[in-house]
Formats: C-alpha cells, structure tokens, sequence
C-alpha cells in the first residue's frame, strides 16, 4: 500500500447549508467532516495526500494544513465536475508522483472508516481492474447511479434518470469513491468530455473508456454502505452526528463500558474511555476528553478536554481543559474552567467555579465558592462562601493557601496573598496580608448589639411587633421570679 496517492475532492459550494463555514469543515463529533475524511484516508498510510479546494479555498486550506501538513492542495477554480476536480489535483503533483493506484474520496462523508477503504484498495490491488468502484446495496436506490454488472465485471454506471425500468432496479448503487490505476487516469483524464446535460465532467465516465479500451472495471460491495453517506444540507448532518455518535457509543459499550441511557449521551470521537466507567443520562463528553477506570460521569455534564482519574465522581458538572485526579469528587453544579487541577481525593462541591487553580489532594472547596488563579495545598478546606479576589481591574494575582488550613465562610482573600500552612481564618474576614504558618487571621471588629433598634426604627413592621413580643416573653411578670433566681 505504500504507494497509494489518495485525492480528497473539498472543493464544493455547500449551498445547501446556508453557512459561512464551507460546508467540509462543519463539525461532527468533535472533527470536521474533512477531518474525519482525512483521518480515515490516514489509515491507508499513504505515499501522498491531494486536497481538492475551491470555494472558500482559505479556511479549508488552512484546516487541511492544520490536520495533514504535508498534504498537496490543489485548487479547482471553477467547479466543473467530478472530473475537473480530479484533473486538477492530478496537474498539481510532479510528474514522478503519478503513479502507483490513486484512491478518489469525498470530504463530506464522515462516517467513512480506514478499514472500509484497507478492504477497498486490498480488492483493488489483488485485481486486474484498472478502475473499481466501492459500492452498496440499499432498499431504495432512487437518485443513485445504478451499477450494472456483466460476466467480466461492471460494464457501466447509469445514472438514476438514463435508467431503463429493468436498470432502474438495480439495487447495488455507485458510492462515487473510486480507486484507479495510475497510468489508466493519467491516459483517460484528458478524455473525458463535458457533453452532457450540466456541462461537467464526470469522473465515472472513466468506466466507459475503460470498457472502450478493452480493460476491466470491478466493484467491491460494502456491506456497511452508509459510510459513504454525504453530507447536503444541515438535516442530513444531524443525521448523520445522530448516526456516528449511536456507533460511537456501541462501540465504547462493547469495550466495557456503562453508558445508562444512550439517547441522551454524546461522545466525541477522539473520547478515551476505559472499562467499567459509567456514564449517566444527559452526559457529554467532547474533544480529547480522557476517563479513567471506575469513574462515574454524571447525569448532566458538558466535560471537554478534560482528564478524569481512576473512580472519580462528577455529577451536574461543566469542565474544560482540566483534571480531576482519582478518588475526587466534583458537583452539582460546578464549573471547571481552563487550568483546573483537582488532586486526588479532593472534593470541588456545589455551585464552585474554579478557574486557573491547583487544589491539592485531598483538599476541599465545598460550597458557593469562586477559586481563580490560585493553589490550595494538600488536605486544607477552604469555608463556603469564599471569594479569591484575583483581578486588581488591570493585572490577575495569586493566592497561595498551604497544607492542611482550615478556612472560615465568607472571606475574601484579596490577591497577591498568602496563607501559610495549618493557618486558618474567622468567619467573614477580609485576608489582605500574609497569614503565617498556624496563625489565625480575623480582620473584624467586636460585635455591637443595639438594643431596642427594630421598635425604634422599623415601627408599625411585623418585624418591630416580633421583637417588642419576644421582648415582653422575656421579661419576668409582676409576683413572679427572674429565671434562675
């Protein structure tokens, strides 16, 4: 297979998607639809890869170069079929380049496996075809090209509306992707003329100069034909996410994993999950989002890019670009934000936000809190209701907490700010200064009663009649003796 030149045809207008993005590049399981193309044509290891672009050439370009740096792009200017396109990348590899087989695909069908095109150039290799189509059998071929198969193999493609009623129920149908020998293109890409009704060039006229020369066409049928599936329009890709994710999801359960309600589970394909992770209804798990064994996801969560460690649990949880070590605990209702690391056996609890932040192991934020740009030692709780004051209104600063301190509710620590080990804090203080090692800081004054204050100034209020009642209860009757007297 090593010298296999693959074309990539990303060239098309999209119109029917209505979008600014071209429609190659819209995202389906965490990829492009190209980006899925590429990584299955990736499999094939190839000698070379040519991109096909035209509309929109720039974004997808630079996606292409992105995913495949050393990939040809080639650029059909006007969009004239099939052929054309083809033409193109062929004119823009060196001559030494154009041999071997080349393999033709479609930027907007995602679902097409690496195995599924080993398996097509296999046949086509161990052939003496010098074109061969990858085909499928489907319950309705209306608006395919009918394969028509004689004793020496496929004697032509017909399209839907030049089908007699006998082709017309053909049930094998031409997928568009097709492998050639090389010298064979090389000879019929300059034969191939444009009369027909829109003025293309198509690429499967190449099977009737092939039959013209005396050669041989053959079709290898796949079993599984909706990898070949394209994408038109916005319907036909959430069909199709719909389709891959349900594949995604069968596959991860075969490999051991617990997935509760797949209905409401979404997986991106680049997930890493190992055995016995449960994830609950409502999960989704996007970008290279990697979950250790034991760990339950869920219900409810968004995690992206995240690493979750051996037996974590994150219930109703948004998280990007973190980790979670193992044994910690996450939620409901938190958000990790962009630098986020939980040490083991660490706890982010209740509508925490954490951003920026290495909590250690076995340290606690359990409730209502904001942590940014900030590092909690190993072991110390920080109280609920606690605010790191991080941003000055021009620069972020850092607050240090050390091990094993005990924070009270309600503080502010304003930053640059250190707290130093086995320290602690009263409630609602405001730490503006270094605390040292075992200190404890408390930044509020005595507490002042005002007797009387709601009679006074809240006269004629529930409030003012509760207090003047709860005095009255208090005070000791006429005859009668003071309590403990």
């Amino acid at each position: 297979m090593s010298d296999i030149t693959v074309i990539v045809l990303a060239a098309g207008g999209g119109t029917r998607m209505k979008s600014k993005t071209m429609k190659v590049l819209h995202p389906i399981a965490g990829r492009s639809m190209l980006g899925h193309v590429l990584a299955a044509v990736g499999s094939l290891q190839p000698a070379r890869v040519v991109t096909v672009v035209g509309h929109q050439r720039e974004q997808v370009t630079q996606h292409v170069q992105e995913l495949l740096p050393e990939a040809v792009i080639a650029v059909q200017d006007t969009q004239e079929g099939t052929g054309h396109a083809v033409r193109a990348a062929w004119e823009a590899l060196p001559a030494e380049a154009r041999r071997g087989t080349v393999l033709v695909a479609y930027g907007d069908t995602p679902l097409l496996q690496g195995e599924s095109l080993r398996a097509f150039t296999d046949f086509h290799l161990g052939s003496r075809h010098v074109v061969s189509i990858l085909s499928g059998r489907v319950a309705d071929p209306s608006g395919y090209g009918r394969v028509i198969r004689d004793e020496s193999g496929v004697a032509a493609i017909v399209e839907d509306k030049d089908a007699s009623p006998a082709q017309a129920t053909v049930d094998e149908i031409n997928s568009g992707i097709l492998a050639f020998d090389a010298d064979f293109l090389d000879a019929a890409l300059p034969r191939i003329g444009n009369d027909n009704a829109k003025g293309e060039y198509y690429l499967t006229d190449t099977v009737a100069l092939a039959r013209e020369d005396g050669r041989t066409v053959g079709a290898f049928l796949l079993d599984d034909v909706k990898q070949t599936e394209g994408v038109n329009d916005r319907a036909q890709l959430a069909a199709l996410a719909k389709e891959m994710n349900a594949r995604i999801l069968d596959r991860w359960m075969k490999d051991g994993v617990t997935v509760v309600d797949p209905t409401t589970t979404w997986i991106d394909a680049d997930v890493k999950l190992a055995a016995d992770v449960t994830i609950l209804p409502g999960v989704q798990l996007l970008g290279a989002t990697v979950v250790d064994e034991d760990a339950v996801i869920g219900p409810d969560c968004t995690l992206k890019d995240m690493e979750i460690g051996r037996g974590a649990k994150v219930v109703r949880t948004h998280g990007q670009l973190g980790v979670v070590g193992a044994g910690a605990d996450v939620g409901p209702f938190s958000y990790l934000r962009p630098g986020t690391e939980l040490g083991a056996g660490g706890k982010i609890g209740a509508f925490v936000e954490t951003k920026n932040a290495r909590i250690g192991e076995g340290a606690k934020v359990p409730h209502l809190s904001y942590v940014g740009d900030a590092e909690i030692g190993e072991g110390s709780n920080i109280g609920a209701g606690t605010i790191f004051a991080n941003y000055d209104g021009v620069e972020k600063h850092r607050t240090t907490v050390g091990r094993h301190a005990r924070t009270g509710s309600n503080n502010t620590f304003v930053a640059p700010v250190t707290i130093g080990d086995g320290a602690g804090t009263g409630g609602g203080t405001v730490v503006r200064e270094d605390v040292p090692p075992g200190a404890l800081a408390v930044s509020s004054g005595p507490q002042r009663n005002v007797e009387g204050w709601a009679q006074r100034r809240r006269a004629g209020t529930r409030q003012a009649d509760a207090a003047e009642s709860a005095s009255r209860d208090a005070t000791p009757g006429v005859g009668e003796q003071p309590a403990g007297g």
